[in-house]
């Protein structure tokens, strides 16, 4: 390094130091109301060599997810708090309307024991339960795999089929429409009755909407979150019992309303008070 570039090297450590100090400041300044952003190596899109994620600008991608390499994802779909999608060694494809849900994980294996190649493919409005385990498998249109369930390669879930919570299923089993396989190894348990079929697409049209409300959550400004905090605890609605103990009368608003000059260049806001 020479002298030129030494001193502007110099300059540099200077104003990053400054500004250090005056954020220092300003966060004494805050006092408790201050939020200290600190540096995260996560990434929750990440190529993998040549290979970039392709997701459609309409998907939930919750900030702790990551989804890596040769991956597609399609409209409405969500990947939810936790889960893993990782496409290095072959390629994962996501469809429309789909939700993985918190802690899974999709992962794909570029050759098996058999010598076959296995990707791994979710068609449409299919719902992974939470800690589900999806490895180079096919899971069909409007398929259900339930709470921690394991999918090993070169499983087929076929359309309107079922894999119970905790089941193992075994490597290039295939589970028939309209059935539903659990335990370890799964095998055949029963049929699907109508209401069950209706209720995994009534699942992923759930997961859809869900994902609509976290995505609008996870969108807002840090001065929005203090502002609302503030008055949900202020006019939060309490149960009965809970106002009776503490011997008092609460007068709650139907909706609470944001002043407007609270949030910069925005009209009245109204936050509902309705519980999820």
């Amino acid at each position: 390094m020479g002298t030129l570039g030494r001193a502007i090297y110099t300059v540099g450590k200077w104003i990053r130091g400054s500004g250090q100090a005056l954020d220092r400041v300003g966060s004494l300044l805050q006092g408790s109301h201050r939020f200290e952003e600190h540096l995260s190596r996560h990434r929750t899109l990440m190529n993998v060599f040549d290979k970039s994620p392709l997701v459609d600008k309409d998907v939930f991608v919750a900030p702790s997810a990551s989804v890596l390499g040769d991956v597609q994802i399609g409209k409405g779909s969500s990947i939810w708090y936790g889960c893993v999608l990782r496409g290095d060694v072959n390629n994962i494809s996501v469809g429309s309307g789909t939700n993985i849900q918190d802690n899974s994980l999709v992962h794909v294996a570029k050759t098996n024991l058999g010598g076959k190649v296995s990707p791994t493919t979710i068609g449409d409005n299919v719902t992974v339960g939470h800690s589900a385990v999806i490895h180079g498998c096919t899971v069909e249109d409007d398929a259900f795999v339930g709470m921690g369930a394991t999918l090993l390669d070169g499983v087929v879930v076929e359309k309107h089929a079922m894999v119970a919570a905790g089941s193992i299923v075994k490597e290039n089993t295939r589970i028939p429409s309209g059935e539903v396989w659990g335990g370890n190894p799964a095998k055949f348990m029963r049929k699907l009755t109508d209401e069950e079929i209706a209720y995994i697409s009534k699942s992923a049209e759930n997961y859809i909407n869900l994902a609509h409300i976290h995505a609008a959550e996870n969108s807002k400004s840090f001065d929005e979150i203090e502002v609302e905090r503030a008055l949900r605890k202020k006019y939060a609605r309490k149960d009965e019992d809970y106002d009776s103990m503490l011997g008092i009368v609460r007068e709650t608003p139907a909706e609470l309303i944001l002043p407007d000059n609270v949030l910069p260049e925005k009209t009245t806001t109204r936050v509902p008070t309705t519980h999820y």
